[in-house]
């Protein structure tokens, strides 16, 4: 098999196909795109391709037919008309500290353009110099103007918790959007992408005809990579990567699969893997948390700390579309934010409701946000839980011997390092059953374990179930009782019985935590 070249942190389209880097065809849904409306705007998390998307369209409209051939869209486009391109990208406009230096940052970037089509005197704001270009590129080429804006929100997503900064940079945004509708006659196509999802009110006060795509079915799969596609464009890529590991095509298959898939764009989406982490994978040849490599997003962070979010409640739930695909700066709680940013997917949707079902979507998930998570949540740095502890919880586990995992947990919780500044809120929770639940939720979850709290059952809710291979843990935790009316507790409401139907052994776990050092006191087994 011959050396792929991957187009790991490469986003223009010209270079991926002029240099033979590895393209997944998308050029059908490019172009059904670029013809569905004139203004359309389209969310997607990070690292999910939207950068080469909007490069693609990018090619498109300047009649680069050369770059396409061989690919779907040659099959749908006859004409290859040319038209000005005005592409810009806003992730360079973030870190502006003022609206005056956000101002500023803008005409900087428009500059480019400025040396194409000229520039006025008059115009010394950024949505007046917008519009000159978009005029003057207009009357020089003869042709309408297409205008794609990618990471549009950039210079807002850092200051959403900062109500007069973000009013300030928001106001400069609206100004700068001005000229897009009031030159609808110019604009042939305009388009407009960024993780989350500003309200048109806010931003794009007067574009009342933009078109959100982001939960579209027809355009799910625009971003990303599918099943299907993983079985016609990347076979060999996964037969290499099942080779050096050692194992056989299905088995890594399957590895990918639960890593790197599991995100759903519209309520009829398919299944559709991470392209970043899945490319980087096969480059590196080891399935590592890729997505994650920055770290987990401190915006992001901020927003989970002001709503307080029960982070418990995240593992699966239920809600209606307004509830997530709303605006970002309206949102009443992060659920919008988790949603956009690629946190949660959609796993479900039930037509007679209109009700999804949202969970997180794959294990690099999981772990990446748990990480992050775990010192926010519990006091504990997520790298004090990798050294030593993991991997004899893991194989404690794994051998089945729950007595000594859990012997291992108390002398690691005994002796961690809490992070600085935390002691009094441990004071403070070290009550309440809920920590804990938080506490071995995370640690759990940052292990790999496919672990869920207060799952319903007939008899009411358990505490905390974790899935190995072979066996099912049930966990009920008590502070103020004893491991023993734990236990009870799990038999009386039959809180393991939905579990010993499917093969795997059931093991039934009684834990008393101690308030004061907030370790598992005692634990009964069965």
């Amino acid at each position: 098999m011959t050396e792929r070249k991957y187009p790991i942190g490469i986003q223009t389209f010209e270079r991926i196909i002029r240099e033979g880097y590895l393209y997944i065809d998308k050029t059908d849904l490019v172009w059904q795109l670029a013809h569905y409306a004139t203004f359309v705007f389209m969310s997607r998390p990070r690292r999910f391709g939207k950068s080469l998307l909007t490069s693609t369209l990018e090619s498109y409209f300047k009649g680069e037919r050369e770059l396409f051939e061989g690919l779907k869209i040659m099959q749908l486009e006859k004409e290859w008309e040319q038209y000005p391109v005005i592409r810009l990208d806003l992730s360079t406009a973030k870190g502006q500290d003022t609206a005056a230096d956000l101002r500023g940052r803008l005409l900087y970037i428009l500059q480019d353009y400025t040396k194409f089509y000229g520039k006025n005197d008059a115009e010394v704001t950024p949505g007046a110099l917008l519009e000159g270009i978009i005029k003057r590129a207009a009357e020089q080429t003869g042709r309408q103007v297409v205008v794609i804006i990618d990471e549009y929100d950039a210079p807002l997503l850092e200051v959403l918790h900062e109500d007069e900064t973000l009013a300030a940079k928001r106001k400069v945004m609206q100004e700068f959007y001005l000229p897009l509708k009031a030159n609808e006659r110019l604009i042939k196509f305009c388009f407009i992408t960024g993780i989350t999802k500003f309200s048109q009110l806010s931003i794009f006060s007067t574009i009342n005809n933009l078109t959100n795509v982001t939960l579209d079915p027809c355009f799910s799969a625009i971003c990303g990579i599918t099943e299907d596609e993983m079985e016609t464009q990347l076979g060999e890529d996964v037969e290499r990567l099942s080779s050096l590991h050692d194992t056989t095509y299905e088995t890594m298959r399957q590895k990918l699969k639960e890593r790197y898939d599991g995100y759903h764009f519209s309520h009829s989406s398919p299944g559709v893997y991470n392209p970043f982490s899945l490319l980087k994978a096969f480059q590196h040849r080891e399935l590592n948390n890729y997505w994650f490599e920055s770290g987990t997003p401190t915006f992001l962070i901020r927003q989970m700390r002001l709503f307080n979010t029960d982070i418990l409640s995240l593992e699966q739930f239920e809600a209606f579309s307004s509830d997530f695909d709303q605006p970002t700066e309206a949102m009443e709680s992060v659920l919008p934010l988790l949603y956009q940013s690629g946190y949660l997917t959609i796993k479900d949707y039930d037509k007679d409701s209109q009700l999804y079902t949202l969970s997180i979507p794959n294990q690099e998930v999981r772990i990446g946000y748990t990480e992050g998570l775990l010192p926010v949540y519990t006091g504990i740095e997520s790298r004090n839980v990798k050294a030593g502890f993991a991997l004899k919880f893991w194989k404690a586990l794994k051998k089945g011997d729950a007595d000594k995992a859990m012997l291992e947990m108390q002398a690691y919780l005994a002796g961690i390092p809490y992070v600085e500044g935390f002691k009094k809120k441990l004071a403070d929770v070290a009550t309440a059953e809920g920590f804990y639940e938080y506490t071995m939720y995370l640690i759990f979850s940052m292990l790999n374990f496919y672990v869920r709290t207060q799952v319903k059952v007939a008899g009411g809710r358990v505490d905390m179930v974790v899935w190995m291979p072979d066996t099912t843990y049930v966990f009920e935790m008590k502070v103020s009782g004893t491991a023993q009316q734990a236990l009870e507790q799990i038999d009386t409401k039959s809180y393991a019985l939905p579990y010993q139907a499917d093969g795997r052994k059931v093991v039934k776990v009684g834990v008393k935590f101690n308030a004061e050092t907030r370790t598992p006191e005692e634990w009964i087994i069965r």
